[in-house]
């Protein structure tokens, strides 16, 4: 386990988890969070062991409740010092983004502005019953960059987009959020953790190259035709038909048995 006061790295088995730990804030993260999410995430995609990654917060009251506002009136007090900001936390996100392995939102709580944030950059949201959401940027008079705006529209659509920013309600239902296609699956909050860490483990008995080469193929189909890496994609899928595993998994299926996936 490796740690700071406010972000948590720990693996357990084929499972990253990293920790938003500010519980006292409901996770709300700090500039010091981003700058360490690209650490973090550089050590979990190298390591072969790590077949799925799981972002929640500290204790069961927050996933994250937005961004560390006592840091506004010294870190983004101007036009100047947003820009700073915001390449720092771009770099975490993006780290985030580019991760190849599958990586899933383990809400619990509030899941409030940069919170949603995070978690859409996640390729599923799992939420317990009493998760709440809500974008409130419109309270505080701050602007969102297109980015997130664009990844918010593409899983949720304009409508219900325009409905988060416009309303600056925090107070949406995990079944809102479900309705909305925010998140995957609604859970009772005492079943939340075990079925997330259970659901990691199936997918982590699969075939890591196939699971690789399926997210790949999602994310550049979401872009433009003429910005999508069609080789990359061939590259990758006759990985999958040269790999060890796909030996492994046709001779698994005629034995009848689980196939052991070595990630090769």
């Amino acid at each position: 386990m490796s740690e700071t006061p406010k972000l948590l790295l720990r693996k357990d088995g084929p499972i990253g988890w990293i920790i938003f730990n500010q519980p006292a804030k409901r996770n709300a993260v700090s500039q010091e969070m981003w700058q360490l999410m690209p650490e973090y995430v550089a050590d979990l995609a190298s390591d072969d062991a790590i077949r799925v990654v799981i972002l929640r917060g500290a204790e069961e009251r927050a996933f994250v409740a937005g961004a560390d506002i006592s840091q506004f009136k010294d870190r983004r007090r101007n036009a100047a010092d947003e820009a700073e900001y915001s390449a720092i936390a771009a770099r975490g996100q993006e780290s985030l983004t580019h991760l190849a392995k599958p990586l899933l939102a383990m809400i619990h709580g509030y899941c409030i502005g940069g919170g949603v944030g995070i978690a859409i950059t996640c390729d599923m949201r799992l939420a317990s019953d009493d998760a709440r959401f809500g974008i409130p940027a419109a309270r505080l008079g701050l602007g969102y960059h297109y980015n997130g705006m664009e990844k918010l529209m593409k899983l949720i659509g304009p409508a219900y987009t325009k409905e988060l920013f416009f309303t600056a309600r925090t107070d949406f239902s995990a079944q809102d959020a479900l309705r909305m296609g925010l998140v995957n699956q609604v859970l009772p909050k005492a079943e939340l953790e075990t079925f997330t860490r259970n659901y990691a483990l199936t997918m982590a008995q699969n075939a890591p190259l196939t699971l690789l080469s399926a997210k790949a193929n999602v994310d550049q189909l979401l872009r433009q035709p003429e910005q999508r890496d069609l080789a990359m994609l061939d590259e990758m899928i006759a990985q999958c038909f040269n790999s060890q595993d796909y030996q492994e998994g046709v001779k698994a299926f005629a034995e009848k048995r689980r196939p052991q996936f070595q990630g090769r």
